[in-house]
């Protein structure tokens, strides 16, 4: 019997969802914000992820968060 993904794939949908709003609130809203400090997080992203595994869920928290984080800044500089 095979073990259901469908929770972890539900929540990161849900997790990346709301972090790509997030980052367009924030660009929106702070015209300081710049490519280098969403880099400068998504570094310590990488970061947080390579030192604490916390089980299944924080991974999958973790991995949508550092997903949404590359494709926002990787359009950003697109559109540049």
């Amino acid at each position: 019997m095979g073990v259901s993904t469908e929770w972890q794939d539900k929540k990161y949908r849900e997790v990346f969802e709301e972090e790509i709003t997030g980052l367009e609130r924030r660009c929106k809203s702070d015209p300081t914000c710049k490519i280098e400090d969403l880099e400068g997080i998504l570094k310590n992203l990488y970061i947080l992820d390579g030192s604490e595994k916390g089980g299944n869920l924080q991974d999958t928290i973790m991995a949508a968060r550092i997903a949404a984080y590359e494709q926002y800044i990787s359009q950003w500089k697109a559109e540049k």
